[in-house]
């Protein structure tokens, strides 16, 4: 039997907007499948939306990149215009539809990835402001060093993720250190200013799991949704 959400929120539209942030390899993924399996067992309706996954434009970015093409302020727009496109046929229709709406990754990634490029924050802010505020925003935070052994012991170093096009150094190993040094810097400002939920990404996946449900079970069961 589904169950629908008490949900007073006054942005026009019953459902849930849960976003999950994290630089890769944080575990991202992982919880919201399970947090997507878990939802569902519950009797809730849900709807996953990934980064850079939009039909309209995922595959230009991805062509862009792989020759190398993307200037900052060029890379900002049409990641962008994945996400309006994304907002506007997934996103928004669930939450109108009183689902709930898990968001691997949210406009925070491109605040913090597109700065650390060169991008002015007051720009990439005012080229996202038509996205709906979640209601929920996880933060797996996770130390540089942790990350590299994730990242090295599963899909290995990816080019954009270790800052190579923006030339941090000409070692693959010290660029993504760097580069992710300063994404994490750009994740610990935005933290107070929007409210973050930060839980700690070197937890085992189930201790990270049971603080999701315990934030997520809490804000249903209030029925006031910020």
């Amino acid at each position: 039997m589904k169950r629908e959400l008490k949900n007073q929120s006054e942005k026009g539209y019953p459902g849930l907007l849960i976003a999950i942030e994290g630089t890769d390899g944080a575990g991202r993924s992982t919880q919201i499948e399970i947090l997507r399996q878990w939802l569902a067992i519950e009797g809730y309706g849900v709807v996953t939306s990934e980064w850079k996954t939009s039909n309209l434009i995922a595959k230009a970015i991805d062509q862009a990149k792989e020759r190398n093409l993307l200037h900052a302020y060029t890379f900002s727009l049409l990641y962008a215009s994945d996400f309006a496109d994304r907002l506007e046929h997934i996103i928004m229709p669930a939450l109108k539809a009183g689902l709930i709406v898990l968001t691997d990754r949210y406009t925070y990634t491109a605040y913090a990835r597109d700065v650390v490029r060169g991008v002015s924050p007051e720009w990439i802010r005012r080229l996202y402001d038509f996205a709906p505020e979640p209601d929920l925003v996880f933060y797996l935070k996770m130390p540089v060093e942790a990350l590299l052994k994730r990242i090295i012991a599963t899909s290995g170093l990816d080019y954009y993720e270790s800052g190579r096009d923006i030339g941090l150094s000409t070692d693959f190993y010290e660029s993504f250190k760097i580069y992710q040094r300063k994404i994490l810097e750009e994740y610990s400002k935005m933290e107070r200013e929007y409210n973050f939920e930060t839980i700690d990404g070197t937890l085992s996946v189930e201790a990270i799991q049971d603080r999701l449900r315990k934030n997520i079970r809490e804000c249903i069961d209030s029925g006031v949704i910020r």
